[in-house]
């Protein structure tokens, strides 16, 4: 293995180990501490946007202003955030709230499949047989993930059932929407300029709605959240890029859900039976399901 490719791999490990591991962080502080998870949203997004938009600056200097010379790229960039950035951010952290950090980061973990489904019916045309098959693995994977095997009843409260399938279509929303600002510009830069963005809704809960007193052991976890698991984690997976293809980073990004429940389980004591695990597997492999060379027809 060249070096090129292993420093690539290490970047995509680690940057998806501290996004999965954030989620793990929110599940303490949602639970022990009562932070709001809007509260928490509005600070991430803020935060890490402008540490995103310095990290360009110093990098770019003033370039980091030429993506609002044009209404189009303004117009985009208002899209991405009202309706991937925030989305994908907010119904994540909800799906935390109401369930854990475990299952919420799983069930995330479909948004590969809504934008197989988005652009089928953007192009009208029927999805590939290994993109149906995908489908049908992630539908019998959530099925046990959330009644754990007893198929009459959830065992996860409905609210986050309905948030985590939501972090889903956000995260394909994510995917989606900015591709056209990507081919032009730098894509920390036009993540920062999302989420400062996205964080304009959120001003006025971000400032009435502060915690009464956070402990120590609190801040720190919202730190790494801010810090670790949003900029840094989003860095070291967009540098993957430069060394490995798409989808390889695509098999390696389910390290977010196996981080999350594994550090769930040890540190936070949340369960999994046979069911769940057999579940979080099932839609697990759906990535290493589309990373699969498909066979082309020989005319």
């Amino acid at each position: 293995m060249n070096q090129n490719k292993t420093k690539g791999l290490l970047f995509a490990i680690l940057g998806s180990v501290l996004w999965g591991g954030s989620g793990t962080a929110a599940q303490f502080v949602f639970h022990h501490q009562s932070i709001d998870p809007i509260w928490l949203v509005g600070v991430r997004l803020l935060t890490a946007g402008s540490l995103l938009i310095v990290y360009s600056f110093l990098k770019n200097g003033r370039k980091i202003f030429t993506i609002f010379y044009t209404k189009s790229n303004i117009l985009w960039l208002i899209l991405f955030a009202l309706l991937g950035m925030v989305p994908s951010q907010l119904t994540y952290f909800l799906a935390i709230k109401f369930g854990n950090a475990a299952t919420a980061t799983i069930l995330q973990f479909m948004g590969p499949l809504f934008i197989i489904l988005a652009l089928a019916v953007g192009s009208r045309t029927l999805p590939r047989r290994i993109d149906v098959i995908s489908i049908l693995v992630a539908l019998i994977g959530t099925l046990l993930l959330v009644t754990k095997g007893n198929l009459g009843s959830l065992a996860l409260a409905p609210l986050a059932v309905f948030w985590g399938l939501m972090a889903g279509v956000g995260q394909a929303n994510y995917t989606l929407i900015p591709r056209r600002l990507l081919k032009n510009f730098d894509a920390a830069l036009v993540t920062g300029w999302a989420m400062l963005i996205g964080s304009i809704p959120f001003a006025k809960i971000i400032i009435t709605n502060r915690p009464a007193s956070i402990d120590p052991a609190s801040i720190l976890l919202i730190v790494y959240i801010i810090v670790g698991g949003t900029m840094l984690s989003y860095l070291f997976y967009l540098s993957s890029l430069n060394y490995l293809k798409p989808d390889t980073t695509g098999m390696l990004s389910s390290f977010e859900p196996l981080t999350a429940t594994l550090l769930s389980i040890l540190l936070l004591g949340v369960h999994f039976g046979l069911a769940e695990t057999i579940g979080g597997l099932l839609i697990l492999t759906t990535a290493f399901l589309q990373a699969l060379p498909t066979r082309k027809k020989i005319v």
